[in-house]
């Protein structure tokens, strides 16, 4: 049995499910299944948020671990389903281990993918469908819109500009949306610049790592839920000071 090869499959599937955002269990527990399908006994695995390790004991006694350390990422909900699928298909039949890797790293590039024109349109009706929620009326709607693109082509294309910085990054889109928002309703498209700069604010809220925080705390994994914790409460500081800094802005004018 090549341990290495199944060590390296492992970690990587480990690697891609928490590289889409899945919780620490689902990263855990599907790693050590792969492992049990292919007929490795009590294999560990650890994860984290930025770092995934597996390990097991060849029947010699020689401890043999793979660690993958995951950079910083958002959530892909149609890569966690890939990963989620493949790993049911891999552990119901699994096949030569060659074949299991190639499958593993084909999971990013498999489509669908969303193209970059459909993501913007995406940004757009999230904020547009807030506006209404808040109190708006269809001025405020079509601002929130046109302010929510605005913000999908800085996260797109923004980062050559203002770098991959994440805390940077979620500042200075809020800081456009607020600075859009103030200059759309002063020119008579919009109506109320809280509604539309609130509306707009939402799609950068980090709701969903709040809500795996608070789960795995609950769950017991509480080094991952801090650490998913403080990640999205510099991620809401981030839109309180670029709001903060885009209304400061738009005062001067």
């Amino acid at each position: 049995m090549d341990y290495d090869k199944l060590l390296n499959m492992a970690a990587e599937l480990g690697y891609q499910l928490m590289y889409s955002g899945a919780e620490i269990y689902r990263v855990e527990e599907s790693a050590r299944r792969l492992l049990y399908a292919y007929g490795l006994e009590n294999p560990e695995v650890f994860a984290i948020p930025n770092c995934v390790i597996v390990s097991v004991d060849t029947p010699e006694g020689h401890p043999i671990t793979r660690m993958r350390r995951v950079p910083p990422h958002g959530t892909d909900i149609e890569l966690l389903e890939r990963c989620n699928g493949l790993c049911r298909r891999l552990c119901a039949a699994p096949p030569p281990i060659e074949e299991a890797q190639a499958l593993i790293a084909a999971l990013p590039e498999d489509e669908p993918r969303y193209s970059p024109r459909g993501v913007l349109l995406g940004y757009g009706v999230a904020p547009a469908f807030f506006a209404p929620l808040f109190g708006g009326g269809l001025a405020d709607l079509v601002s929130a819109f046109l302010c929510g693109s605005a913000v999908g082509v800085c996260l797109l294309y923004g980062g050559r500009f203002i770098g991959a910085n994440g805390f940077f990054r979620t500042a200075v889109s809020s800081a456009l949306a607020s600075l859009l928002a103030m200059a759309l309703v002063a020119v008579g498209v919009g109506e109320s610049v809280d509604v539309v700069t609130i509306s707009t604010l939402m799609v950068l809220v980090p709701g969903v790592a709040l809500t795996n925080a608070m789960r795995e705390i609950m769950a017991g994994d509480t080094f991952s839920g801090l650490s998913r914790t403080a990640d999205a409460i510099l991620v809401a500081s981030a839109i309180a000071l670029g709001a903060a800094a885009g209304q400061a802005l738009g005062g001067f004018f």
